[in-house]
């Protein structure tokens, strides 16, 4: 297998997990009407930022 196409499966099986996981977290909170403690909603919220901006981040590499 060549190793750009490699690198590209990988980065989109990242992205992909990352949106599953992202969506995921969603479905809990809404599934829990978002009810929880101060802390668990900063650390959802948290979270599902860094998974977007990861997400963002392996999109927007470019192959070297």
């Amino acid at each position: 297998m060549n190793k750009k196409l490699a690198l590209a499966i990988l980065r989109y099986a990242a992205v992909l997990g990352n949106l599953v996981f992202f969506l995921w977290i969603l479905y809990n909170g809404i599934d829990e009407g978002f009810q929880g403690t101060r802390v668990e909603l900063v650390s959802s919220i948290t979270l599902m930022g860094l998974l977007c901006l990861n997400g963002v981040l392996i999109s927007l590499k470019t192959s070297r």
